[in-house]
């Protein structure tokens, strides 16, 4: 099979041409001339063509349930096997201050979760100071979060916590409801109101005692890779302030690799947790379709989100996921999913794990890049992991199916708004709604049939290996551009090149992981992106703290640790 996956071009604007641009799109006179142009440059229209044998696929229903445990056990014990099974191999380079290294001191009574809420408060003002202004977050309320530690603090000194995350800074993007806030969704309109109620995601979260210490920017409404917000200012790389962070998660992933807290809850609709992490340095776990209740969640796309965790390390994120994952009642997807576990945490001996590769796209990346993931591919083989050559079908059609569908979905979620609140939104996301208006129903039908067809053929490839590796991104953060800051940018080749490896996890409901793998020429991170079968997090995790055992980390050029 040829390796046909060729990267999308068209010409970047942001400020005035980017209003102008908007402008031509807006118009009835030369809109549909616009939009034809520019779908037909991104693959839309290509995708008609593609044949789409199957029926519609509307939420994506992996076929490889891996049952390998039947109890169920509660989070908080989930939670605790995690800790157990990946906090204990170690790491290489700089020590991030992790969920483990606080509850430890709390444990000591070195510190109190009280102490460490007053350390965030005041290291979360010296990192939006003129010397970094990372901007990570967009909401914090410190009554609120000396309420939560107070209670921590007093299940320490009975000897109760209530999980591995007791008393843990835990930040939260501005997608999921968080009681007491508002959920703006990255705009300047959406979250007026604050929320009566938690998410489902992060009423787990605070029901294991975590600390949630307010929300975090992101790229507007998910639909960007840049973190580039007009309305809240751009989350800045603590490697580099000057450079993107990524998106959409953009702020959680800044708040963990600053060090102002070791966890943090992405959304996921094309690479929004993985594409972040790994630019910023950090882990960032996209679970399975259905393994994250959505419920209380912002509804932006709804077939291809997921809720997950970043975090500081691997042990960091396998614990947060403990806690996120199961059943929900008010979340039909979770049900009847089989139960997390971590049956085999060994990550010294890995003979047995196949790993799959798909060498021309492996390698379609820069150079820097490509020599960071494979660094970790190879750490795996050091530990006995066998590597196969594969091959990967259509992959032009997996990532014009996954525009259609998330253009669609975005656009159908926002129906309701007023054209006054709509003039509210960056020109950016504007621009991007303006094209999704323009796909018709029939081509989000089609997209369906067609990711269902292409569904069984990428699971048939994990009949041969038990994970495919990837670079997670295809470069390192690029600049940010200063024409961007008011309007934000349409830079459909950045964001290609950025979601390269990131659309197929998505249309598919696999799971995917983004440890970090290296660094490039400037010392900013690059990382290796791992995707499973259906509900196998676990053995992503395990693969992820092997790699995380030999590859080495760099301290962040901003840190603002807790400890």
């Amino acid at each position: 099979m040829a390796y046909d996956f060729p990267p999308l071009k068209a010409p970047r604007t942001a400020g005035t041409l980017l209003r102008m641009l908007l402008a031509a799109a807006e118009s009835p006179a030369t809109g549909p001339m616009v939009a034809q142009k520019m779908l037909t440059d991104i693959g839309i229209v290509d995708l008609r063509s593609v044949p789409g044998t199957e029926s519609p696929e509307l939420i994506p229903h992996p076929l490889n349930r891996a049952v390998t445990s039947t109890g169920d056990s509660s989070p908080a014990m989930l939670a605790n096997q995690a800790a157990e099974a990946f906090g204990r191999g170690g790491r290489r380079g700089f020590g991030f201050v992790t969920a483990a290294d606080l509850v430890d001191a709390y444990v000591s009574k070195k510190l109190s979760p009280v102490d460490v809420a007053r350390r965030f408060l005041e290291q979360r003002t010296a990192s939006d100071q003129p010397d970094a202004v990372l901007r990570a977050f967009i909401a914090v309320q410190a009554e609120t979060i000396f309420e939560m530690a107070r209670a921590s603090e007093a299940r320490y000194s009975a000897g109760k916590p209530l999980s591995p995350l007791d008393g843990v800074p835990v930040a939260i993007k501005d997608e999921v409801d968080m009681q007491g806030y508002g959920t703006t969704g990255g705009t300047r309109f959406l979250g007026a109101t604050p929320a009566e109620a938690d998410s489902g995601v992060v009423a787990r979260l605070r029901a294991a005692g975590a600390v949630l210490v307010g929300k975090t920017n992101m790229h507007e409404l998910g639909v960007g890779v840049t973190g580039i917000n007009p309305h809240h200012g751009p989350a800045r790389n603590p490697y580099d302030p000057s450079r993107c962070s990524g998106g959409s998660s953009s702020g959680s992933a800044v708040a963990v690799a600053s060090g102002l807290c070791p966890v943090a809850v992405g959304a996921d609709g094309g690479g929004s947790i993985r594409i972040p992490a790994a630019l910023c340095g950090i882990v960032g776990l996209k679970p399975t379709f259905g393994r994250v209740t959505e419920t209380g969640a912002l509804p932006i796309c709804w077939s291809l989100a997921h809720i997950g965790p970043m975090g500081a390390t691997v042990a960091d994120v396998a614990v947060a996921f403990a806690l996120m994952a199961g059943h929900d009642d008010d979340d039909p997807n979770t049900w009847d999913r089989p139960p997390v576990t971590f049956d085999n945490p060994n990550t010294q001996d890995l003979r047995g794990i196949r790993v799959g590769v798909y060498r021309p796209w492996f390698e379609d990346a820069s150079s820097a890049v490509v020599k960071a993931a494979w660094a970790g591919v190879e750490a795996l083989q050091s530990k006995g992991a066998v590597v196969i050559d594969i091959e990967l079908p259509e992959l032009v059609a997996v990532r014009s199916a996954h525009l259609v569908t998330f253009a669609s979905e975005v656009v159908a979620a926002r129906m309701q708004d007023t054209d006054a609140q709509k003039a509210l939104y960056g020109l950016d996301l504007r621009l991007n709604l303006v094209l999704g208006k323009r796909l018709t129903a029939s081509d989000y039908v089609h997209a369906q049939r067609v990711r269902h067809r292409l569904l069984k053929s990428w699971q048939r490839v994990f009949d041969s290996v038990d994970v495919i590796a990837t670079p997670s991104t295809g470069q390192t953060a690029s600049p940010i551009a200063t024409d961007a800051l008011a309007t934000g940018e349409s830079n459909l080749e950045l964001t290609d090149r950025v979601m390269r490896y990131a659309a197929a996890a998505n249309l598919f409901g696999f799971p995917a992981i983004s440890v970090p793998a290296g660094y490039d020429g400037g010392g900013l991170p690059a990382g290796l992106q791992l995707m499973g079968r259906a509900y196998e997090e676990g053995l992503l995790l395990r693969l992820a703290a092997a790699v995380e055992q030999v590859i080495e980390r760099h301290k962040p050029r901003h840190y603002f640790p807790l400890l």
